[in-house]
């Protein structure tokens, strides 16, 4: 067998939530012809800064939002998953 592989040993997703700070959005960008316009969003949550790509003009929160997400870090900084954005529900105030 082949050294190198790692068998059932991903790591799982970080998962963060909190309330919506700031957004600060960049773009469109093209990374290369035929591809969608890229913007790239800095968004702060509960005072830390993570990064978004999407090819959504506008995102659907807004700033006080309570927002859930996926992300992974890189040395780039913390990156969110893209689709895994949205509005954070509280079962106590849903009606």
């Amino acid at each position: 067998m082949a050294g190198g592989f790692r068998r059932g040993k991903r790591t799982p997703k970080l998962e963060a939530r909190g309330e919506l700070q700031e957004i600060e959005r960049e773009g469109p960008f093209k990374e290369w012809l035929g591809m969608p316009d890229l913007y790239r969003y800095r968004l702060v949550v509960d005072g830390e800064t993570y990064s978004y790509q999407t090819e959504e003009a506008e995102i659907p929160v807004q700033i006080g939002d309570r927002v859930v997400f996926r992300y992974r870090e890189t040395k780039a900084g913390k990156w969110v998953d893209r689709n895994s954005l949205g509005k954070a529900i509280d079962p106590s105030s849903y009606q």
